[in-house]
């Protein structure tokens, strides 16, 4: 070749063998061991098993094992499996009408590319067959026994690809990626029964979730008592709305049983399991004004719509979707949660009665020990008693009472069979003491107040509209090619007292803001709302805002801590508590009222 040839330095263009191109494929699709078990698990679930056990060792890096009870493989579906781009999922014509977890046909060859794989399959009474392979090179396939259903064999995970192996994490952390992504695919499928093991050392089985049967509410319940506890069942709303042919169920809980990160927060669409951070955000405007920043609401929420008006290709793990309108989802969401919090919002968690419960430490019912040299005589006894009632006779014991008791009456019944029950008496100048027909109340009366306070000053805004300043000279703001973005929110900052319109190109005139806020920072308040909107599709800043001028109100016009309320002041404030949306927390989250049972009361003076 001679040195002016102009080829000399330009890279050539090559075809990738399949082994590499699967071994790319694997790095979209198999980032870790729970990557792998997500699409095995999918897979089984796709075939029409009723129950799957999923095994796996050293955090899946040394084995994964799939089995289900499904409709199985025939020895000729064996090789097509393991091909690229083969599925019985879908026939290719309409992508945007698909059913089924898996679609791509990507997962069995990338995991082959990538391990040392074997799947043995038996279909209905077809004699049962396996194949293997290992780093991509597959074997024939063999005469194999099993009695339904199929195995998927996974060992040495990135065998082949060692560079791999340096980015997972401990074996810990890997089994706990792998029993998250279990939970998830299990509460999608209350009929399937799915169990999880831990096979490094022993037998040690992680979860287990057996197949519920019933009505889908009873089977879904069941599911989430299994999987999540029985006190977010027991704290949680049932959400069920529809809107424009979207629907939404679940289970959402209480806000003063809320996390301190957002661990319990369980998407689905169209029984998927996804982390999308636009339903993220919708879940979290719908609890805007229940809970405080460092806490985070649990629910578990299934959104079911037609196929063709989500998109699911959009992201290499499908953990992320696109709907056809967002708005709509969005919209949802936050109103059905609302929805939820005002019907139910007046209740508080069963959890904080429990730990307030646990919080009590009785005394202990055995006498201490004593040793018989320091064990007073009979007649010691005798004088010290004598003495010890004399000293109560003679003396005026002083009592500077704590709490102030009113000269109340028996409260008749309807009162105590109230949810809040009827006030019994005032302590510390703050707590109200409420009976009810199964137990006892106790109301912080400031925060009861302010959530009162706050609640009434939001519906007289709604009503009225937001007060509006005029600017004097209107502010300009410039912001390229994102002010055509939020202009085309102008309607709605208009509705909270937010005024603004076109000033040239990319630029924006401020002519109006909120009364509430006084002076306002304009051009970083417009730069948070369009980040949002760009992040979310909706902007909640501004009502926010608005929200915390309010409840900054609503705290300084409440009861103070200190002022001695009559009977009839603190029953109209438990009556108005047991209308009110969401009096069950105040402004901050936190609960408004503990509840205490009857029994458990008995239960710390040992009279159960």
């Amino acid at each position: 070749m001679s040195l002016d040839d102009p080829n000399i330095g330009r890279p050539l263009i090559r075809q990738l063998d399949e082994t590499a191109i699967n071994r790319i494929a694997a790095g979209e699709v198999v980032e870790r061991p729970a990557s792998a078990v997500k699409e095995l698990v999918e897979n089984a679930i796709d075939a029409g098993a009723t129950r799957v056990l999923v095994e796996v060792a050293h955090g899946g890096k040394s084995l994964i094992r799939i089995t289900d009870d499904g409709c199985g493989m025939t020895p000729a579906d064996l090789p097509l499996a393991l091909s690229r781009h083969a599925t019985s999922k879908i026939d290719g014509s309409d992508l945007l009408n698909i059913r089924s977890f898996g679609f791509r046909g990507e997962a069995l060859p990338s995991l082959g590319a990538v391990g040392r794989l074997k799947i043995t399959s038996r279909a209905g009474n077809d004699p049962a067959h396996e194949i293997r392979v290992i780093g991509g090179e597959m074997s024939s396939v063999r005469p194999a026994a099993l009695s339904r259903g199929t195995v998927v064999e996974l060992r040495d995970l990135f065998f082949a690809t060692p560079a791999r192996l340096k980015f997972l994490r401990g074996d810990r952390a890997e089994m706990q990626a792998i029993t998250d992504v279990v939970r998830r695919l299990a509460m999608a499928e209350p009929a399937v029964g799915i169990t999880l093991k831990d096979m490094t050392d022993g037998e040690r089985v992680v979860l287990r979730a057996d197949p519920e049967t019933g009505d889908i509410w009873r089977a879904l319940t069941a599911r989430l008592r299994a999987l999540i506890g029985p006190e977010f069942t027991d704290n949680a709303m049932r959400i069920d709305a529809e809107r424009d042919g979207v629907r939404l169920t679940g289970l959402a809980a209480l806000p003063t049983y809320s996390r301190g990160a957002a661990v319990a927060q369980y998407l689905f669409v169209n029984g998927r399991p996804v982390r999308d951070k636009q339903l993220i955000g919708a879940l979290r405007a719908g609890y805007m004004d229940v809970l405080a920043r460092d806490r985070h609401p649990a629910a578990a929420l299934f959104i079911d719509c037609p196929p063709e008006r989500v998109d699911v290709n959009v992201h290499p793990a499908k953990a992320e979707v696109r709907f056809r309108d967002p708005d709509t989802v969005r919209g949802l969401i936050v109103s059905a949660l609302r929805q939820g919090l005002a019907q139910d919002g007046h209740r508080a968690s069963s959890t904080v009665g429990d730990d307030v419960l646990g919080a009590f430490r009785p005394e202990p019912t055995t006498p201490p020990y004593v040793y018989q040299m320091d064990r007073p005589s009979t007649a010691a006894l005798s004088r010290a008693r004598d003495w010890q009632v004399q000293q109560f006779a003679e003396e005026s014991l002083p009592w500077t009472p704590s709490a102030r008791i009113e000269d109340m009456t028996t409260p008749p019944p309807e009162a105590t069979s109230r949810p809040l029950g009827a006030a019994r008496a005032q302590i510390h100048e703050n707590y109200i003491l409420a009976q009810t027909d199964t137990g006892m109340v106790i109301v912080d009366a400031h925060a009861a107040h302010e959530r009162l306070v706050y609640e009434r000053l939001k519906r007289q805004m709604d009503e009225t509209g937001v007060a509006r300043q005029a600017l004097l000279i209107p502010e300009i703001v410039t912001l390229g090619d994102a002010a055509d973005r939020l202009l085309a929110h102008a309607g709605d900052l208009a509705a909270l007292g937010l005024v603004i319109e076109p000033f040239g190109p990319g630029t924006i005139a401020v002519r109006e803001t909120p009364a509430l806020l006084g002076a306002v920072a304009v051009e970083p308040l417009l730069r948070d709302i369009l980040d949002e909107i760009d992040d979310l599709g909706q902007s909640g800043t501004l009502r926010a805002r608005l929200d915390a001028v309010l409840s900054r109100v609503a705290c300084h016009g409440s009861v103070r801590t200190g002022r001695r309320m009559t009977a009839d002041e603190m029953n109209a404030l438990l009556r108005e508590m047991e209308s009110t949306p969401k009096s069950g927390q105040c402004n901050h989250g936190r609960p408004t009222f503990v509840t205490l049972a009857l029994a458990d009361i008995e239960r710390l003076f040992g009279r159960s």
